[in-house]
């Protein structure tokens, strides 16, 4: 079983910047990939980035170049970097992990979700 817990979320202006970082427990960790996705009231929850075990990342298109992922295995953290940040990027933030090594963007891949963090993002 592995637990998930995010932090770092907050209310910010736009072009601002945050850092989420989400904490795992489980001795597996650093051969999880690891994925960020966010959501919005009545919308699905959406892809964000994925970052592998060896460090590959992918992001979806709408956060390419604004959001870095990155992880510290010692420390069993990955981290999303969220810069120049918009009111469209409000949503609840969430990390997720999956057992196989390969990324994925499918929500439907990943094993256990943390409980989110809120991102708001005044114009």
């Amino acid at each position: 079983q592995v637990q998930l817990i995010e932090s770092g979320g907050g209310l910010v202006q736009a072009g601002g910047s945050l850092r989420l970082s989400c904490a795992a427990s489980g001795r597996a960790f650093s051969t999880y990939a690891m994925g960020w996705f966010r959501q919005t009231p009545g919308k699905e929850r959406e892809f964000v980035a994925v970052i592998t075990w060896s460090g590959d990342t992918s992001y979806s298109d709408s956060v390419k170049g604004r959001f870095t992922v990155s992880r510290d295995n010692a420390k069993n953290t990955v981290y999303l970097q969220v810069n120049s940040l918009k009111p469209e990027d409000t949503a609840i933030y969430y990390c997720a992990s999956k057992r196989q090594r390969a990324m994925s963007t499918r929500l439907g891949d990943y094993d256990y979700w943390g409980q989110g963090t809120q991102v708001t993002v005044s114009s």
